[in-house]
């Protein structure tokens, strides 16, 4: 039996890298917000209340980040607007991904507070994370490791036309 090797080089930087800053980098959904380029910040969605983006340190592949375009760090803080919106969209998300990624279930959570595992916890967002049987295995048990077979970038090119197509198909009904 000979071993395989597993590559992904896109994670280096992610492991070489200190855990930013909230309060020196500001926060980067505002940033996307306010940016025009989201291809290269990899949003996906935009509506009125809610953007859509490709987690970029994701826990599996298809993870996604749903978050309001206001930055606001309390659940309470959410108009019924952004609270519909942002429903709606983790909604049409998880159809988006069964449809393209085939996953056998989801998880799906709002981290509120740091001491709750909020990475960025002035700014609430949903995570969108698709499961499938057995992704779970000796990798991430024992090395502390996890696979994620496509790139960021394959996976964006991947969703981006089935979220336009399933936003002109919702404009025609």
């Amino acid at each position: 039996m000979s071993q395989e090797t597993l590559w992904a080089p896109w994670r280096l930087a992610y492991i070489k890298s200190e855990p930013p800053d909230p309060e020196d980098e500001g926060c980067f959904l505002c940033r996307y917000r306010d940016q025009e380029n989201d291809d290269e910040n990899l949003v996906l969605f935009r509506s009125l209340n809610v953007m859509v983006v490709l987690n970029r340190f994701p826990y599996n592949n298809g993870h996604l980040l749903v978050a309001p375009l206001a930055h606001k760090g309390e659940f309470e803080e959410l108009t019924d607007e952004e609270l519909l919106d942002s429903q709606k969209q983790i909604q049409k998300l998880t159809s988006v991904l069964s449809d393209t990624l085939n996953p056998d279930g989801f998880n799906i959570g709002l981290n509120l507070g740091r001491s709750a595992g909020a990475g960025l916890p002035g700014h609430l967002h949903w995570h969108i994370v698709p499961r499938w049987n057995g992704d779970t295995n000796f990798m991430s048990v024992i090395s502390d490791t996890k696979v994620i077979p496509q790139s960021l970038r394959a996976l964006y090119n991947l969703l981006l036309p089935e979220m336009q197509s399933h936003e002109s198909q919702e404009h025609s009904e």
